[in-house]
């Protein structure tokens, strides 16, 4: 019987049917997402993100999403749309059957999220480029080419940020292990 359906506390649940452990990573789950809204993303994202990034399994369908959530297909459906479209989910088919599922990119979480964000500041690099050359010289001008080069700047920082986690990954690991 799934967790979110259990009535009767057995020991170690609460009487809402969670598990103590099931209970502590939606408690989690809440605190991280929390922090994901205060840097921009959307609320449902956010919790989606968090969720599949602190339980266990490896793959989730949206109706298993939306399950260990409590929330609306409608809600997840939204989220995962917006999170694939952001590359911080990567959407596959479960063998053998036709459902869609989503998963993290669990060899590099965070450099997925942090590090490849050059299609973005290339953008942005490049409307603020348009300006400049639109703009008569002045102020707003100005500050556009201040963006240019900041622009340009993080480019070339993320590039080498890239190089010094892969390396630095690397060392974690240690030596490859024959298999």
């Amino acid at each position: 019987m799934p967790w979110h359906n259990m009535y009767i506390a057995d020991e170690g649940e609460t009487m809402s049917g969670h598990t103590d452990d099931r209970k502590a990573l939606l408690e989690y789950v809440e605190r991280f997402a929390a922090i994901l809204v205060e840097s921009g993303m959307q609320r449902m994202s956010a919790r989606v993100f968090a969720y599949i990034l602190a339980d266990d399994e490896v793959t989730y369908t949206a109706a298993e999403i939306a399950e260990g959530l409590g929330i609306s297909l409608a809600a997840v459906s939204g989220a995962v749309r917006e999170l694939t479209t952001a590359g911080l989910l990567i959407k596959a088919r479960r063998a053998s059957t036709r459902a869609d599922v989503y998963r993290l990119n669990d060899d590099d979480i965070w450099g997925s999220v942090m590090l490849d964000r050059s299609p973005i500041i290339d953008h942005y690099r490049a409307v603020a480029i348009e300006g400049v050359r639109t703009l008569p010289p002045g102020p707003g001008r100005d500050r556009l080419e201040q963006t240019v080069d900041f622009m340009e700047f993080m480019l070339s920082e993320m590039a080498d940020m890239r190089e010094k986690w892969n390396a630095y990954r690397a060392g974690k690991r240690g030596p490859a292990r024959p298999k």
